[in-house]
């Protein structure tokens, strides 16, 4: 035979580089397609797609409001703009898809650190808007909280995810720092909801790492104590919370919320036939769930409940049968906040919760919340992608491992 020899190096010489065969641009989007949730994939295409219905049903009222003697918003106005931002959107979610759970970390990494930097400067040169100083604008407007939260998920994630190579780093510690320093600066804008759903998650993913159970009652007690304080000193938060449990009257924002929530029945007026919803304040945002209610019916309502109940649940069966901590967290992280952020919509909706500037995900409008939505599911996408013909042990958490993190 006259094959090629091998290359034997020399004494002293390295060994020659491995040939790197690219895999070419069709096969990478196999192996995507074969890797990917596309159950979840679906779920969310879907939902996407029933929110482009409710921004249709809420556009008239939200451009009838915002109108104003210069400028005269037609009535598909957010109709139209939501569209071109879900467009981008799912742009953003299948490209993040397509990344590495490791590229997807250090992305996310990357991104924590900016958006940390650009919460500083908000409360120094950010836009006002309704009395809270949230969104920057840097050519383009955007709020930094909204992409830090994704990016928030993965980093806790990863921090808490050192204890499988030392348990004895205090990681409880450095991401309640983390924590902490988020909490202040999301405060000074003001921004409570914001605050409580990063508390949520993080609360979440330590619980999951194997927080000590006696440690429960201790935070559980200062997280009642910074409530009482956000109480005191948020005069924003403690009007809403008073309306809240004292009962609101014609004109507070939940009680119009609930009053279109319920003016359409079981099966709702029909598409453009709601006129609750015309005095509806941010229609097509915070309280898009109640025109759902009147033009589409409470059975339309209890359809996305669902689908948001089948998202989470779709990840959580996905994840169980993971053998990575940090896919584990992160995964749980980006669907607790996910999931979190609609439930509290929900429930302000139906007057469960006191009014808060939190949007519906992947429903109601949204410029750069839309975007950071989508990025959202892109990373969990991304780090729950999978070869199908490789099995793997399920997670679990080593026997006494609660006992192992420090703070």
């Amino acid at each position: 035979m006259n094959g090629a020899r091998p290359y034997v190096p020399r004494a002293g010489q390295r060994a020659a580089a491995a040939t790197a065969f690219p895999l070419d641009r069709k096969r990478q989007l196999l192996i995507w397609w074969r890797e990917i949730d596309r159950v979840l994939l679906a779920l969310v295409l879907g939902l996407m797609a029933l929110g482009a219905l409710a921004v249709m049903a809420a556009s008239p009222a939200s451009a009838g409001r915002l109108s104003t003697d210069d400028v005269t918003l037609g009535d598909m106005h957010w109709f139209w703009l939501h569209l071109r931002w879900q467009v981008l959107g799912i742009a953003v979610m299948l490209g993040t898809s397509l990344v590495p759970p490791e590229t997807a970390r250090r992305g996310s990494i990357l991104l924590a650190a900016l958006m940390l930097a650009f919460l500083v400067l908000v409360p120094l040169i950010g836009v006002e808007k309704n009395g809270a100083t949230r969104w920057l604008n840097l050519g383009v407007q955007f709020q930094p909280s909204e992409f830090l939260k994704p990016a928030f998920a993965v980093l806790i994630a990863w921090i808490l995810s050192w204890q499988a190579r030392d348990p004895g780093l205090p990681v409880i510690g450095i991401s309640g720092t983390v924590l902490g320093a988020i909490v202040v600066l999301l405060m000074l804008q003001p921004n409570l909801g914001e605050a409580i759903l990063f508390v949520g998650c993080w609360f979440v993913l330590v619980l999951l790492a194997g927080l000590p159970l006696k440690r429960l009652g201790l935070m559980a007690g200062a997280g009642l104590g910074l409530l009482v304080l956000a109480y005191i000193f948020y005069e924003n938060g403690r009007n809403r919370i008073n309306a809240f449990f004292g009962g609101g009257t014609a004109y507070d924002q939940v009680d119009l919320a609930s009053r279109t929530l319920l003016g359409g029945g079981w099966t709702g007026t029909g598409l453009g036939l709601g006129t609750n919803k015309m005095r509806l304040p941010e229609a097509h945002t915070d309280y898009i769930f109640s025109v759902v209610g009147e033009e589409f019916g409470l059975l339309a309502c209890a359809l996305l409940v669902a689908v948001y109940l089948a998202i989470v649940v779709r990840v959580v069966l996905r994840l169980m049968a993971e053998d990575r901590l940090f896919i584990v967290l992160a995964g749980t992280g980006l669907t607790a906040l996910f999931g979190g952020q609609a439930f509290i919509n929900i429930l302000m909706n139906l007057q469960l919760f006191p009014s808060k500037g939190m949007t519906l995900p992947l429903v109601s409008y949204g410029g750069s919340s839309t975007i950071a939505q989508c990025f959202t599911v892109g990373l969990l996408l991304a780090v729950t992608r999978r070869n199908p013909y490789l099995s793997s042990e399920k997670f679990l958490l080593p026997q006494g491992g609660p006992k192992r993190i420090r703070r």
